[in-house]
C-alpha cells in the first residue's frame, strides 16, 4: 500500500494519508546498482567518475515519456477521485447504503460495520481503472514484476484492512459528531492522534507482513551486520541485530530501498533483498547511513508533529465548509443531517479538496527530511566508505538508468508530488558536498 497514493476514501483517511506520508518521509527511494551480484561485495560499477545525473538518448525518452505519464495519472488520479464520490453523492448510493445498515440493525456500531464496507468497496471498484492503470505502466516499464494474481491479493488485503479499521474510525468520528456538533472536529482530531502512533507502531507486526516476507538480516545476509554496525556505533546509536532485517521485494519490482519502519519498541531496519543483490557494500553503508539520518535527527517524531498539525488544519476546515455544503446539496443527495453515515461521502470531497493542496505542503516538508539525512549519509559514512560520496551518486546513476527517472521533471509534478528530492538533486549534492576539503565543520557528524 506505499504508499501510496493519496487516500481518499474515509475522512479518517486524511489522518491515514498523513501516516503514509510520514512513512514515506522515513524511506530513502529505491538506489538499484547495475547487475545482479551476491553477497553485496561485488563492483560492476559505471566506468568513470560521477560528476551529473545524465541518461543516454533513448533512455532519456523513455524516462521523461515515464515522467509525463506519471505526472498525468496523477492529475487525472485527483480528478477522477472526486468525480466517484461526487458519483455516489449524486446516484444516493451513500443514502442507500444507511438506510440498508439502520434496517439492519438499531446498534449504531453495527451500522458502522454495515455502512462502511459498503462505500469502501464502492470506491475501491469504481477507483480500480485507474490503479489499473498505474500498475500496467509499471508493467510496460519492466519496473514490476509482480503478478497479476498478486497484485489482485494485495489489493483484496488493502481493502480488507480499510473496511476493518475504516469501520471502527467512521464509528469513532460519527460518535463524536453526535456528542459534539460544534467540537466534534477537534475531539475526533485528538482521539486520531493516538490511534495513528499506535497504528505505526503495530504496523511492522501486523501490517507490513500482510505485504511482504521479512526475515533477520543476520539470517539472509550476516557478513551485513558487522558492516552496517560500523554505522551505527558512529552515530551513536546502537541498533541490535535483531532490529535489522531482510524484505523480500524481487517478486514484486526490480526496485531497490532501505527504510526505517515503526517507532520505540518497534522500530527496525529493513533492507530490500533487491538491494542486496545488486548493490555494493559500500553503496548499501550510504543507504544504511540516511537511514540513521531519520533515527537520529529525529524525523520520526518531528514529522508526526508537522502531520499532526496539517491534519489539524484540513479537519478544521472540514468542518467550516461542510454545513454550507449539505445546506447547499444535502436534500438532493439524501442526506438528512452532518450525523447522518450518508454525509461521509461528502465530507470526504471537502477534505479530498483541501488535501491536494496540503499534500503539497507535507511533500515539501518531506523534501526537507530526506536532504537531511542524505547529507547525514555522506557524513556517517565518511571515513568508512573510501569515496562515500561517489558510492552515494553511483546508487542514484544507476537508480535512474534502472527505474528510468527524468533527469528534468515538470517542476509543477516535484512541487505537487514528490517527497523526495530528484535524483539529479541528490546527485549533485552527492559529488559536491565535501566540507572536510574546505576546513569547514560538517552539519551533523562532527
Amino acid at each position: 500500500m506505499t504508499r501510496l497514493a493519496l487516500p481518499l476514501i474515509l475522512v479518517f483517511f486524511s489522518a491515514l494519508f498523513f501516516a503514509a506520508a510520514f512513512q514515506a518521509s522515513s524511506q530513502s527511494p529505491p538506489t538499484p546498482a547495475p547487475t545482479p551480484q551476491s553477497g553485496a561485495t561485488a563492483s560492476a560499477q559505471p566506468q568513470g567518475k560521477i560528476t551529473a545525473y545524465t541518461l543516454p538518448p533513448e533512455l532519456y525518452r523513455k524516462a521523461h515519456n515515464r515522467g509525463r505519464i506519471g505526472f498525468a495519472t496523477r492529475i487525472i488520479g485527483f480528478f477522477y477521485g472526486l468525480l466517484v464520490l461526487w458519483f455516489i453523492l449524486r446516484r444516493k448510493l451513500a443514502a442507500k447504503y444507511r438506510d440498508w445498515a439502520e434496517n439492519v440493525s438499531r446498534n449504531r456500531f453495527v451500522q458502522a460495520f454495515v455502512f462502511t464496507p459498503l462505500l469502501v468497496l464502492t470506491i475501491g471498484v469504481l477507483q480500480l481503472p485507474v490503479d489499473l492503470f498505474q500498475e500496467s505502466v509499471s508493467k510496460l516499464y519492466k519496473i514490476s514484476v509482480q503478478s497479476w494474481p498478486s497484485w489482485a491479493a494485495d489489493w483484496a488485503k488493502a481493502q480488507f484492512l480499510l473496511i476493518v479499521i475504516g469501520s471502527l474510525l467512521v464509528w469513532i468520528l460519527y460518535a463524536v459528531i453526535r456528542k459534539s456538533p460544534r467540537r466534534w472536529w477537534f475531539y475526533f482530531w485528538v482521539i486520531s492522534l493516538p490511534l495513528l502512533l499506535f497504528g505505526i507502531f503495530i504496523s511492522p507486526y501486523v501490517i507490513d507482513p500482510l505485504f511482504n516476507k521479512y526475515e533477520p538480516l543476520s539470517t539472509k545476509a550476516p557478513q551485513l551486520v558487522p558492516e552496517l554496525q560500523r554505522i551505527t556505533r558512529r552515530a551513536g546509536q546502537e541498533v541490535p541485530p535483531e532490529r535489522m532485517f531482510w524484505m523480500n521485494a524481487s517478486d514484486k519490482t526490480i526496485a531497490t530501498n532501505a527504510s526505517v519502519n515503526g517507532f520505540g519498541a518497534s522500530k527496525r531496519i529493513i533492507i530490500w533483498d533487491t538491494t542486496i543483490a545488486q548493490e555494493t557494500t559500500d553503496e548499501i553503508l550510504t543507504d544504511f547511513g540516511h537511514e540513521m539520518g531519520h533515527y537520529v535527527l529525529g524525523h520520526v517524531w518531528k514529522g508526526f508533529l508537522f502531520f499532526a498539525a496539517m491534519f489539524f488544519v484540513l479537519i478544521y476546515l472540514g468542518y467550516r465548509t461542510i454545513g454550507w455544503l449539505l445546506a447547499r446539496s444535502g436534500a438532493a443527495w439524501g442526506i438528512r443531517s452532518l450525523d447522518d453515515w450518508a454525509s461521509l461521502p461528502a465530507l470526504l470531497l471537502l477534505m479530498t479538496l483541501f488535501g491536494f493542496a496540503s499534500s503539497a505542503i507535507g511533500n515539501t516538508f518531506s523534501r526537507y527530511q530526506e536532504h537531511q539525512a542524505d547529507i547525514y549519509s555522506l557524513e556517517v559514512t565518511h571515513g568508512i566508505v573510501p569515496d562515500a560520496g561517489q558510492a552515494f551518486a553511483r546508487s542514484f546513476q544507476i537508480y535512474g538508468e534502472t527505474v528510468l527517472v527524468d533527469p528534468d521533471p515538470n517542476p509543477v509534478s516535484v512541487f505537487l508530488f514528490f517527497d523526495h528530492p530528484t535524483v539529479t538533486d541528490r546527485i549533485r549534492l552527492g559529488v559536491t558536498y565535501d566540507p572536510w576539503s574546505k576546513g569547514e565543520s560538517p552539519q551533523f557528524v562532527k
